[in-house]
């Protein structure tokens, strides 16, 4: 067998294999503020810039948990505006940090428009390749949306973001919905075969979800929670809400990155740590951003008077991240109370004591795995 003999000084230049990412370029090109780190304190403050090509105010998020899977963005409608039309080839999420107004929606140029009225904490999906519009409705003061889909994800599989915003394309099947029905009042189904017990809300608009309270018991994270579980008509995009009592914090738990948390309601905080390293306390309210890197646990407490409600908007389910925040493993990735570290539970008690309150964690949740919380409603 012949010996290579082409030197290290002779051997070919080998093109880049690593280009950059085109989703985090054209954010950058865009021209408007990119907002890193772990968190974002609360969107009806963010600052913002303008974006010439959506004739909006607005900037990206690009935190950390986010990975390179989910993108956020926050909107701005000017009072009594109307933004430009837009169309993408990814399902989008929409929730509302602040204002009132109104979506239309349509799928062909020629055929029918759906519109629709929303407020502050409403949540709404776009399917893919339909086009819309938003408008605020109130004539002094903005609306501020944040976007959520997976746009980031995709365009790692296709670098181009031309085929994804503002393209021809469309979607027959999806174009075929009934109008009248697109934006319905969203449909319980139980017991779905394939998917964890409970209450699945199927449908494209949840009206409030500051308000929302069909909820079904959150057993197994601990602290008498309840939850609503989110599905979007033809998508892949799913979600959560978790709503769990005053004077009580959640057992700690990790997954998969990008479930991009907000928040609609309440006063607390988070810690995220990766397993044996430093951690990250994270100070929340209404309209915080938040996303827990990948495989760091996360832990969410509640320090005010009423119960505090999370929205995480999930990754997609092709990912190692499950959809529904199940956990395979509890030995590996969740800590009982009787189980976390001493620091948790003192520095729990260190806030509320701040604030002239006590915690609501029983006693016996510390001492006994298998404690079992009572569940209102049962």
């Amino acid at each position: 067998m012949a010996e290579a003999t082409t030197t290290a000084a002779e051997a070919p230049q080998l093109p880049d294999w690593r280009p950059p990412n085109a989703y985090e370029k054209w954010v950058e090109d865009q021209g408007v503020p990119i907002h890193r780190g772990y968190y974002v304190q609360d969107l009806r403050t963010l600052e913002l810039g303008w974006w010439e090509e959506r004739q909006c105010n607005a900037a990206f998020l690009l935190l950390a948990g986010q990975e390179g899977v989910s993108e956020v963005r926050v909107t701005e409608v000017p009072p009594a505006a109307t933004l430009p039309p837009l169309k993408m080839g990814v399902d989008e999420a929409i929730y509302v940090a602040e204002g009132r107004g109104m979506t239309t929606v349509w799928a062909t140029e020629d055929g029918p428009k759906k519109t629709f009225e929303w407020q502050k904490h409403s949540m709404f999906h776009i399917p893919r390749h339909h086009t819309y519009q938003l408008s605020s409705l109130q004539g002094s003061t903005p609306a501020r949306l944040m976007h959520t889909n997976y746009l980031p994800l995709a365009s790692q599989a296709v670098p181009d973001l031309g085929l994804f915003i503002n393209n021809s394309l469309m979607n027959v099947e999806l174009a075929e919905t009934p109008e009248g029905e697109m934006y319905a009042h969203a449909t319980a189904f139980r017991d779905v075969p394939g998917l964890r017990g409970g209450v699945y809300w199927h449908g494209n608009f949840f009206p409030n979800m500051r308000a929302w309270d069909d909820l079904v018991p959150f057993k197994g994270r601990g602290a008498g929670g309840h939850v609503v579980w989110v599905r979007f008509p033809n998508s892949p995009i799913t979600a959560h809400m978790s709503v769990f009592p005053s004077h009580t914090y959640k057992k700690a738990h990790r997954h998969g990155p990008a479930y991009v948390i907000v928040i609609p309601a309440g006063e607390g905080f988070s810690v995220m740590w990766p397993e044996g390293k430093e951690k990250v306390i994270i100070p929340w309210q209404e309209a915080s951003v938040f996303v827990p890197p990948n495989r760091w646990f996360h832990q969410h407490f509640n320090l005010g008077q009423v119960q505090a409600r999370y929205l995480a908007m999930h990754p997609p389910r092709g990912l190692a991240t499950g959809a529904n925040e199940q956990i395979a493993d509890p030995a590996r990735d969740q800590i009982d109370y009787a189980n976390e570290e001493p620091w948790i539970r003192e520095r729990f008690e260190s806030e509320l004591a701040k604030r002239g309150m006590t915690s609501d964690i029983p006693e016996a949740a510390y001492k006994d795995k298998n404690y079992e919380w009572a569940y209102e409603g049962e």
